[in-house]
């Protein structure tokens, strides 16, 4: 479920026996929760909503689920290893990881 370029993380809570719902991938927690997928689509949307206008009303800019830029840490082998692999498909460093990463996560 997304909406305005943000992502729902979706659970269904059998003890109440609702569907329960966050905002994935901002540090600041938003939740919601419904009885039906349309109801929690309806609040998942209000939820986004009303994170954006809250923020607006404090002054804060909303976070946005994913900026684009991925930075972590690699051995110096793999690091070489995938430099290596751009270098011989005719693709920076980076354009290469991404096709490796977006093939990775389907």
């Amino acid at each position: 479920m997304t909406y305005k370029g943000y992502a729902a993380r979706i659970e269904y809570d059998d003890e109440d026996g609702i569907l329960t719902g966050q905002i994935a991938g901002i540090r600041d927690r938003v939740g919601f929760h419904a009885d039906t997928v349309e109801g929690l689509r309806e609040a998942f949307h209000e939820a986004v909503e009303d994170y954006i206008e809250a923020c607006t009303k404090i002054g804060k800019e909303p976070q946005k689920a994913y900026s684009g830029q991925v930075m972590f840490r690699v051995s110096p082998e793999v690091h070489r290893k995938a430099a290596m692999a751009a270098e011989l498909s005719g693709k920076s460093l980076n354009q290469w990881a991404e096709e490796v990463l977006n093939r990775a996560a389907g």
